[in-house]
């Protein structure tokens, strides 16, 4: 008996001393802290208003972003995170923002459509009103029918308009100033008239629109008896004929 209990002590301490031995051996479980969040993506929002507009117009541009510290846009250059900015493109436009920041980038875009202004409104004149405007008599030396050489441009741009509108038809009065006979005015103003004529003609101005008369003195356009008046009456008139 003492022998089995001798034994069963032994047992029993040898138990004990290898669950302390096996204790001791136990290695502490190590504690991971947690990852840390990453950082926020950014966001952001860009819009023009008005978002079309007339070329020379200007329109407001205007962004918002969040967690970006780099922004961008284009055309415009770095902004801040919020703001607004006037712009006047010459053309349509597309305007981008970048906005970067630790979490990553974000883009936004916005179009301005640019149109050209309406044209001015064009008053519409009557034939009369440009055939007043464009028409313009030519004028004389005294006892001469030639075309004075200051009077070749005024001549040019009567055929120039004559042959834009071939609907006109046109009679040529031929004026003089009150010295000489009636007789003899009668037929210098002929003379005047039939030169101009003859050069519409060689211009390419179809010689059927074009008619001719003298009233030599009788319709003077100046009645003072001086040089300066006497040049007045010295001219070729022209008339729309209806």
């Amino acid at each position: 008996m003492q022998k089995d209990h001798l034994r069963n002590t032994l047992i029993l301490a040898a138990l004990g001393t290898i669950l302390t031995l096996a204790s001791c051996n136990k290695k502490e479980a190590k504690v991971i802290p947690p990852a840390p969040a990453p950082p926020p993506s950014p966001t952001a929002t860009l819009a023009a208003n008005p978002d079309s507009i007339q070329r020379g117009q200007s329109t407001e541009l205007s962004w918002h972003t969040q967690n970006a510290t780099d922004i961008t846009i284009t055309g415009v250059g770095t902004v801040s995170a919020s703001g607004s900015r006037m712009v006047s493109p010459a053309d349509s436009t597309t305007y981008r923002l970048d906005a970067k920041g630790p979490g990553g980038t974000a883009e936004s875009s916005a179009r301005v459509t640019v149109t050209a202004p309406p044209a001015p409104a064009v008053s519409r004149m009557s034939l009369d009103e440009l055939f007043a405007r464009n028409v313009k008599d030519l004028f004389f030396d005294f006892n001469k029918y030639n075309i004075r050489g200051d009077q070749q441009a005024s001549a040019a741009v009567d055929a120039q308009f004559l042959l834009q509108h071939p609907e006109l038809k046109i009679v040529v009065e031929g004026h003089c100033d009150d010295r000489g006979s009636e007789e003899y005015n009668l037929g210098l103003g002929d003379n005047r008239a039939q030169t101009i004529k003859a050069y519409l003609v060689q211009a390419g101005v179809s010689a059927n629109r074009i008619s001719t008369i003298s009233y030599g003195k009788e319709k003077p356009f100046c009645t003072q008896d001086d040089e300066q008046c006497w040049q007045q009456n010295r001219r070729d008139h022209f008339i729309r004929q209806q």
